[in-house]
């Protein structure tokens, strides 16, 4: 019996995609986020600095306290344990050091006896354990800096000798206050975030609301838009946020571009359509001609059988720039680029219309500088001058006369081409270079060329970046002009 081996099938991964939100509820939780980190950051720093500052004024309290007892003791004289009266002169100014710098000021003898202030037998113990701290901080030195004792309290001790003997002197200072003062600023600081949370709160849907409303408005129009409603009007006065503006501009512009290249392509299907028809439908009556009237006759069939080459060249063509147009535009063709002789090919492309000249009584003039040179795509650059000559050919005047002219620039190579036509309407000059192009006359079939020429110029030089334009005036004719580009490092000797 075969065996059958079961393979567990991999579900596909799932490409991660980050929830979206609404843009109100950002903005309000971003501002509102916001302001609590802000007044937390300045609480905490408030409530340092408060720290800090305290700290720092306490201990120069206390040393500048513990600097004014020892000057004063020392002016005072010998320092007599029994002469510490509260009556006296010195204790009262002990008592006024300590009022006015805040602190609490100990002095005792070496041996632990307590001269002021006067010790009471209640508090022995705290007495005692003042004593025996001073002695330990102190140790071999005659100073111990302020510092904090730990139990809510800063303190300095300095030994003082003095009458023979060795004294002591401790200074305190409690920090109860202090607390007590950053306990309420703590409750205030609480009481004012939480309003100004709730504050913001308030203002932040406000502003939200007041960005995003015309977001919203242009979101929605852009729905439209994509549903293919052309029409639509982004512009509003009621905006009163820039970007929002601009934005609303860009798509206003954007839509018209759309619908443009939207009525361009129906355009262009429908005359490619009405181009490919005519011929096909000409091909195949002329060939149904030759199999039923002019088959035996060779006069007859073989002036049909021109025709159908004639359309079929004619579809051929129109096939051809169609497929050089998608080509240009997609981007998918890379020409090579080198240096040649500009002068040659305009005298070679020029030359390829002798036809006309020779059989329909056309007029080439020629006014072309030797050895001018330029840096291109060659095959590109010999269709530009072909379909810009061309199209002279097709709207030139009665006269059939053009001018083709190749003058040397300062930094380029200027090409002109001129006809004796109508010319064209100064509004219109902008649009002449559309697919199918016709003036304000509805479409027709050329009887040369298929409707693409322009088209397809400025694809080439749009692509390139060469400057080209046109020159025209109603009832004097057209002049279509292109710049081309010197090669590096050459110059054009001008006259």
């Amino acid at each position: 019996m075969p065996a059958f081996s079961v393979q567990k099938t991999r579900k596909p991964h799932k490409k991660f995609q980050p929830r979206s939100f609404n843009l109100n509820l950002i903005l309000w939780v971003s501002f509102s986020v916001f302001t609590i980190v802000v007044i937390a950051f300045f609480a905490v720093v408030q409530n340092v600095q408060i720290k800090y500052q305290y700290r720092d004024q306490t201990e120069r309290s206390l040393r500048d306290a513990g600097d004014e007892i020892v000057r004063y003791a020392i002016d005072f004289g010998a320092l007599d344990p029994g002469f510490f009266d509260p009556d006296t002169d010195l204790s009262r100014r002990l008592l006024a050091i300590a009022n006015r710098y805040n602190v609490s000021v100990y002095l005792f003898t070496a041996d632990g006896r307590f001269v002021f202030p006067e010790y009471p037998v209640e508090e022995q113990e705290e007495y005692a354990a003042i004593y025996e701290e001073v002695r330990s901080r102190l140790g071999e030195g005659d100073l111990v800096s302020p510092y904090d004792t730990g139990d809510g309290s800063y303190a300095h001790a300095r030994r003082i000798s003095l009458a023979g003997g060795e004294w002591y002197l401790y200074l305190s200072s409690s920090t109860e206050h202090v607390t007590r003062v950053m306990n309420e600023m703590g409750w205030l600081s609480l009481i004012t975030g939480l309003f100004a949370v709730a504050l913001a709160f308030v203002v932040s849907g406000l502003v939200s609301m007041v960005i995003t409303k015309p977001i919203s408005e242009v979101a929605e129009k852009a729905k439209e838009l994509a549903r293919g409603n052309y029409e639509v009007n982004f512009e509003s006065e009621t905006y009163a946020c820039l970007e929002v503006k601009e934005l609303s501009e860009s798509l206003s512009h954007a839509s018209a571009e759309i619908s443009k290249a939207d009525k361009m392509q129906k355009e262009l299907i429908a005359n490619v359509s009405h181009d490919f028809k005519t011929p096909l439908t000409m091909i195949k009556a002329y060939a149904s001609m030759i199999r039923e009237i002019s088959g035996d006759d060779k006069t007859k069939r073989d002036k049909h059988a021109q025709v159908i080459i004639d359309e079929a060249d004619r579809l051929a063509a129109l096939v051809g720039d169609v497929l050089d147009l998608s080509k240009l535009q997609a981007g998918i063709e890379k020409e090579e680029f080198s240096v040649f002789n500009l002068s040659e090919d305009v005298y070679a492309v020029t030359n390829r219309f002798d036809f006309y000249v020779e059989t329909e009584g056309y007029t080439i003039h020629t006014d072309i500088d030797d050895d001018l040179y330029t840096f291109a795509a060659r095959g590109r650059v010999e269709q530009v001058l072909y379909n810009l000559i061309g199209n002279a050919i097709s709207y030139t005047g009665a006269d059939k006369s053009i001018l083709v002219r190749l003058k040397a620039g300062k930094d380029c190579s200027h090409f002109e081409v001129i006809d004796t036509g109508k010319g064209i309407p100064k509004e219109e000059l902008d649009t002449i270079w559309d697919r199918y192009y016709r003036s304000t006359e509805a479409h027709k079939r050329l009887k040369r060329g298929t409707g693409l020429g322009l088209s397809i110029v400025k694809s080439i030089l749009v692509k390139y970046g060469i400057r080209f334009g046109v020159k025209s005036e109603v009832g004097k004719g057209s002049c279509f002009w292109v710049d081309f580009p010197l090669p590096n490092g050459r110059e054009n000797k001008t006259k």
